[in-house]
């Protein structure tokens, strides 16, 4: 009998609590495919909003605990814009509104410059874009416009005031944008009482080396001490908000899989009391204590590589799910990177090495006498 068939029929065995095992870890599994998936895709999903319009640096206020809530002087902008090596450059103000009779919170309020370039990857889907002499005007992204019911025409309350118009439905390259709001720059602050203010600025750079870029950079820090300048992937990794939901994520699921690895250990040392008698006889036949260890880290790898796999399939499942329900509708995308599912398989098999190590090495050392005691 070959070695893995040894191993598989020992599970089959005892179906029940081999099914049991895999269930309860498969939950903790799912815990850390989901959750850090889901933090993981906040982060890489900001990170696209710049990319994709090729946007290199971001200008925001130095020592502001929350870069939610940096604000700059807006006349920053000309003199960013006469910075060598820059091609672009806007400002604009971001804000996060509820609307509760309709189960959505956090819907993100963009506040832009009409004409800027960050309207080049909105597509308009019905009525216009917006101009630089509206006032009360908003577009709303095409899954926020279908979520409140809104079409052109219509009149939304926003800041406590009920007669912003709705210009036009717009359909981008992201859920993000696609679930929120853009109104002219002049109009959020005014709406927030922020005038001449910005939350910061977005500057697209000339096209060159690494280096170059860096020298861009440095030039704009120099116009003010009181300037943060970070590339997109500095500004996406080191967001708060998003390295407090990467932290929360791990916290979670690292209790899942402490519970599961108990589970583990309890199977597996169960297992090895019950087989006593069986485990001696293979000892006495002339099995290494070498093979027996193997035998149960065995068993214990096939019933962790189960419930990786129910375990990844379960949480694919949960995040389409929660992207399209209740409050968490249009802020999580409902897919993830493929190596969030790789650590979720390799924190699979560390769990089922921990939990079986003590219960193989207790049946590695047990004598073929103890074989003759258990008949």
């Amino acid at each position: 009998m070959r070695f893995l068939t040894f191993v598989v029929k020992n599970l089959i065995r005892r179906p029940i609590r081999s099914a049991l095992t895999v269930v309860g870890l498969s939950v903790a599994i799912c815990a850390v495919v989901a959750l850090v998936g889901i933090a993981e895709g906040f982060k890489r999903s900001f990170l696209e909003l710049y990319q994709q319009r090729g946007v290199d640096l971001v200008v925001l206020r130095a020592g502001a605990s929350d870069y939610l809530t940096s604000t700059l002087d807006q006349s920053l902008e000309e003199r960013i814009r006469r910075v060598p090596g820059v091609k672009n450059v806007t400002g604009g103000q971001l804000d996060f509104v509820s609307f509760e009779d309709h189960d959505l919170f956090l819907v993100n309020v963009n506040g832009w410059e009409p004409g800027c370039f960050l309207f080049d990857e909105l597509k308009l889907l019905d009525g216009r874009k917006l101009r630089a002499d509206d006032r009360k005007a908003v577009m709303l992204g095409t899954v926020l416009a279908r979520n409140l019911g809104k079409q052109v025409g219509d009149r939304l309350e926003l800041y406590g005031q009920p007669d912003f118009e709705v210009v036009g439905i717009f359909e981008s390259f992201h859920l993000y944008e696609n679930s929120g709001i853009v109104m002219p720059l002049a109009e959020l602050q005014r709406a927030k009482d922020q005038r001449g203010r910005v939350t910061g600025f977005t500057v697209i750079a000339e096209e060159g080396s690494r280096q170059e870029l860096e020298a861009v950079q440095r030039r704009i820090q120099a116009l003010d001490r009181g300037l943060l300048v970070l590339t997109t992937e500095d500004y996406a990794s080191s967001t708060m908000q998003f390295r407090a939901a990467e932290g929360m994520a791990w916290l979670t699921s690292a209790v899942a899989l402490i519970v599961g690895a108990i589970g583990m250990l309890n199977t597996m040392a169960m297992s090895v009391f019950e087989r006593t008698g069986e485990l001696g006889l293979l000892r006495a036949v002339g099995w290494r204590k070498s093979r027996v260890v193997r035998m149960i880290l065995a068993e214990a790898e096939v019933l962790s590589l189960s419930a990786a796999l129910l375990g990844s399939v379960a949480a694919r499942l949960l995040t389409r799910f929660l992207a399209n329900v209740g409050p968490t509708r249009g802020l999580i995308e409902g897919r993830f990177d493929p190596d969030v599912i790789a650590r979720g398989f390799l924190v699979a098999l560390l769990l089922g090495l921990l939990g079986a190590l003590y219960p193989a090495l207790r049946a590695a050392r047990l004598a073929p006498t103890e074989a003759l005691r258990n008949q």
